[in-house]
């Protein structure tokens, strides 16, 4: 029960990149009271308005390190994370490791003494533990596919390049706390991502998406909020990151360290591999 307890902690936290298709086209999600209030102000219409909504996101694409931030492979990092369940908090926390690359290799080592293992390759995830290898089920795979490809990320470096994108621009509102321009980008497939940047630094400040349970059919809001950028090798790096589900907090992360575009042995991301280096 303590493993799963770490399972269903970090892959509540894990999000970045390309990946699930969801089938209902979600709209716009609208802020949640924890996070800020709207209060638009005028808004410029049709070519005018995506002219807009494409120029802020351009400014804040420089501002997190243009060609850097886009092409950076690989990312290592290191901190302590944390969830709730209802917005109260549910774990004391733990330490972990995290090596990314970039789009869809994962790999978080768990506990201080890294003995506990979750890695993504693909479509595909697994956790790795004194027991062996397990095969993450569909209901905890899906959330962390789910929120890999509606990553910044994946948004800011696939999704605005695709045929068939639409940009709005929906004016001024305050998200976590600052005053923002918000942002939204919906693909060929009606899938909508808003973003808030701030205005006065032009970094991403809150990513929000929706979806729909394909079980009790609901719609439902998962928002990311951003704070805490460091300059890492040229690229601002959110160090603090809240997520939030339907305007409550579900999980938190703060970050020590991090670092990009070191090599990283591809054993890394083989379950098998990890398991037979740790028993020897």
């Amino acid at each position: 029960m303590k493993i799963m307890k770490y399972a269903v902690t970090f892959l509540l936290l894990t999000a970045l990149a390309v990946a699930q298709n969801t089938s209902d086209a979600p709209p716009t999600a609208a802020p949640s009271t924890s996070t800020g209030s709207t209060t638009n102000s005028a808004i410029p219409t049709d070519q005018e308005n995506a002219a807009k909504a494409k120029q802020l996101i351009q400014q804040a694409i420089q501002t997190l390190g243009g060609q850097a931030y886009l092409t950076w492979r690989t990312q290592t990092s290191q901190g302590r994370s944390y969830s709730f369940h209802h917005g109260e908090p549910n774990s004391l926390g733990t330490q972990v490791w995290r090596f990314r690359e970039y789009p869809d290799k994962d790999r978080l080592e768990l506990t201080k003494k890294r003995d506990i293992f979750e890695i993504f390759n693909g479509d595909k995830g697994w956790e790795v533990t004194f027991r062996g290898v397990r095969n993450l089920e569909d209901t905890d795979l899906q959330p962390y596919m789910r929120r890999r490809h509606y990553s910044l990320d994946s948004v800011l470096r696939e999704w605005i390049n695709q045929p068939g994108v639409a940009f709005f621009y929906e004016g001024q509102t305050v998200a976590a706390q600052k005053q923002t321009e918000q942002v939204t980008i919906m693909n060929a497939k009606n899938e909508a991502v808003t973003l808030n940047f701030d205005i006065h630094t032009h970094l991403p400040v809150r990513k929000s998406f929706t979806w729909r349970d394909p079980t009790d059919k609901e719609r439902n809001v998962e928002e990311e909020i951003y704070d805490n950028y460091r300059n890492v090798q040229g690229i601002l790096t959110p160090f603090d990151v809240t997520r939030t589900y339907n305007g409550e907090m579900s999980a938190q992360s703060f970050l020590t360290e991090a670092s990009y575009n070191q090599t990283l042995n591809p054993e890394l991301f083989d379950p098998q591999a990890t398991w037979k280096s740790k028993h020897k």
